[in-house]
């Protein structure tokens, strides 16, 4: 957990004005500090010199440099107004940090989704450092984890600046006033820093615990939520409802225990702080005591020396009061930059929402951008793999595979589970990268994957998702082609396409796939497992219009198992989980 992340600069451009314009108020106010502190030193020493000693200012070196009485009202006013000044930079600042926040925070969760909706949709489903994240921890990312950066730009920012631009600027100032106080002071200061760094360590570590038990309550309370219907048809909400309790008690400690380190490291600044403060102090106030020291210089070093140690004291303060945000931003720029190990606290950053949207959208990355292209001659290979070896980590898991799909040809891909069937399909969507071979594809590409995908909203919606202008009459002959004239295209779905049985949810999908080869006149089809919840009489709907799309001239692919559909295609792909591919 870093103090600053330059990432942050990189990722969120308006940080950069907050620290620009951060810098010019916290010198403006660093120097209304010093103005306000000479003034009212100045003051109070023209205003004592009389009762100290009379016109001369008593014994020694205390009335040198004194103003005359007749400065005091010039003094005094100096003084309001460098207050003035003081106050409105610090408001300026806390404006200036407000603001930022919210221009951050927007900056930092478009990049964050722009950065999901790039993501492979398989990502969740690979090994190693892509380690699974539930929805519930994204969102709780996205949600909690960026509100709470409102305390890092409102409280931490703001110090820290004030720490970096005030702090060397009251040093150097006591140290030209009182040499003896500014070796003092810089003998003492580092102090600090030590305790801060200590601290921080044991913050980081709880804060951390914290977070990760926070993303814990949140997939938790969501798993029960999205199983309710068949907790309570099998009487197990009760244990639900207790695990739920549990994990609300163990956050309900660690925040605790986060509070605890929190204000233990509070005092310990504090008294740090006050023993530096006091240290410089009894020196000065001996030399006083002495007349061996100007009075007005003496008063003041005394006024500046607290104002030298705010800004440290508070820092350390307000970083522990912001440690939550800079928690989830060191998750939010893993998902940013594609880092799945610190996604999600240690749970990944693999993105189920985006293999949902992904599978919804029904094409590769090369299909959104490509454009229609002229039908090809029957025969002409659409889809060709030249020894294509798909690897998930250091395990070859499809591959070595040779094997391609004519324009017009109907061919279906089938093998035992694990032989890498969808891995190559992921190859030939870009999804994943080949570690050998080519995947190639001549034209667009319209594609339904294993899961319906299906979003919230009506199902015309559903088939025509991606499209900004759907076609009524198009979307009413994709879903009767799917084997679904029975379903009405204005129907409205529930969160993840509930109110659909599982085999009209993936017609649905397969009618989106079809809406989108017909819209953008897509060369090939390519779906995996669109029967397998289907009954024998809506599969021999499906292959007819597998048949009837091939006959238009369109390439088309199907990964599947069922036999009926094996029987259907033109020619069947069998992959071997050691040979590789064998038609």
């Amino acid at each position: 957990m870093k103090p600053f992340d330059a990432r942050l600069l990189r990722h969120a451009r308006a940080a950069r004005g907050v620290l620009v314009l951060g810098a010019a108020l916290g010198l403006l106010r660093t120097l209304a500090i010093l103005g306000w502190s000479w003034c009212l030193a100045q003051a109070i020493t023209t205003a004592v010199l009389p009762v100290l000693g009379g016109a001369g200012g008593g014994a020694g070196r205390i009335g040198e440099g004194a103003a005359s009485a007749a400065a005091v009202p010039g003094l005094v006013a100096g003084a309001l107004l460098a207050l003035c000044v003081r106050s409105a930079a610090a408001w300026g600042m806390d404006v200036v940090a407000a603001r930022g926040a919210v221009r951050v925070k927007s900056q930092l969760r478009a990049a964050a989704l722009d950065a999901l909706d790039a993501r492979s949709p398989l990502r969740e489903q690979t090994g190693g450092d892509a380690r699974p994240s539930s929805d519930a921890e994204l969102t709780t990312l996205l949600g909690r984890g960026l509100d709470a950066l409102d305390g890092y730009f409102s409280g931490y920012l703001p110090q820290l600046i004030l720490s970096v631009v005030a702090t060397p600027v009251l040093v150097s100032a006591v140290l030209l006033a009182d040499p003896v106080s500014g070796v003092t002071v810089l003998l003492v200061f580092p102090v600090i820093p030590v305790f801060m760094v200590l601290i921080g360590l044991a913050t980081q570590a709880v804060q951390e615990r914290q977070w990760a038990q926070l993303q814990r309550l949140s997939a938790s309370f969501l798993d029960a939520v999205e199983g309710l219907a068949t907790l309570k048809i099998f009487g197990r909400e009760r244990r639900q409802s207790a695990r739920i309790a549990r994990e609300t008690e163990e956050y309900r400690g660690r925040t605790m225990r986060v509070l605890r380190v929190t204000f233990l490291s509070g005092f310990v600044l504090d008294l740090a702080g006050t023993f530096s403060i006091a240290l410089v102090a009894v020196t000065v106030g001996t030399r006083l005591v002495d007349g061996a020291f100007p009075l007005g210089i003496g008063l003041f070093v005394l006024l500046l020396l607290p104002e030298v140690f705010v800004p440290i004291r508070q820092l350390g303060a307000a970083f522990h009061a912001s440690t939550e945000g800079l928690a989830a931003s060191e998750r939010m720029f893993a998902v940013i930059e594609g880092d799945g190990a610190g996604a999600a606290g240690g749970a990944g950053a693999a993105v189920g929402t985006r293999a949902a949207a992904g599978e919804a959208a029904g094409a590769s990355r090369g299909a959104e951008a490509a454009a229609a292209a002229p039908p090809a001659a029957p025969g002409t290979p659409v889809i060709a793999f030249d020894r294509v070896v798909v690897e998930r980590g250091s395990r070859i898991v499809a591959g070595p595979m040779t094997f391609s799909v004519g324009a017009g040809e109907f061919v279906a891909l089938a093998g035992p589970s694990g032989a890498g069937k969808s891995s190559l399909l992921a190859a030939l969507l870009g999804f994943v990268v080949p570690v050998a071979g080519t995947a190639a594809l001549a034209g667009g590409l319209a594609w339904s994957g294993q899961r319906p995908g299906l979003l919230q909203g009506s199902v015309a919606e559903n088939v025509a998702l991606g499209c900004a202008r759907p076609d009524p009459g198009r979307i009413r002959r994709a879903l009767d082609t799917a084997g679904l004239p029975e379903l009405d295209a204005a129907r409205t779905l529930g969160a993840a396409g509930a109110g659909l049985s599982g085999g009209q949810a993936q017609r649905v999908a397969t009618a989106r796939a079809l809406y989108r080869a017909w819209t953008r006149d897509t060369a090939a089809l390519v779906l995996d497992e669109p029967s397998s919840a289907l009954d024998a009489e809506a599969e021999a709907v499906l292959c007819r219009a597998l048949r009837a799309e091939a006959r238009s001239g369109r390439a088309v692919l199907v990964v599947s198992h069922r036999p009926a559909l094996l029987a259907s295609a033109e020619r069947v792909v069998r992959v071997d989980v050691a040979a590789g591919a064998v038609a």
